[in-house]
């Protein structure tokens, strides 16, 4: 079975340690395209989409935005790709998000939290599924 401990991401040039989640999925509008009778003659393909978060210890957040400079933003990071790599059955899986960029800086912290961690929303290009 693979889990979390197989997993590996690589954005901006560097593993990441500080993160707790990563989801990511795609999508293509289909529909039934109907004609005489009840049942569909066809079926009509239209847009693809792509969505990605991640959740990142407060920690790593800061060392982004160190990375950054003064007065700059995690929305200021140009687009980048982030490689997510994971170990099954003695075979390693790749995935690469592409051209994701954070769509929001934002902190969230609650009275008796033992660490920090936030979610943030990426907006991506697409995703190129099991790569080489």
């Amino acid at each position: 079975m693979a889990g979390w401990n197989s997993v590996q991401l690589n954005m901006l040039g560097r593993d990441v340690e500080g993160i707790t989640e990563i989801a990511y999925d795609d999508s293509v509008e289909k529909e039934n395209i109907m004609g005489a009778g009840a049942f569909p003659v066809g079926r009509g393909e239209g847009n693809y989409a792509a969505k990605c978060s991640i959740t990142l210890y407060h920690e790593e957040i800061v060392a982004l935005q160190r990375s950054l400079g003064p007065l700059r933003r995690l929305t200021d990071i140009a687009p980048f790709d982030i490689s997510v790599s994971y170990e099954y059955g003695g075979f390693i899986y790749k995935d690469r998000i592409r051209n994701r960029e954070f769509k929001s800086n934002a902190r969230s912290i609650k009275q008796n939290d033992k660490s920090i961690s936030n979610q943030f929303e990426l907006i991506v290009s697409h995703i190129d599924w099991n790569i080489v």
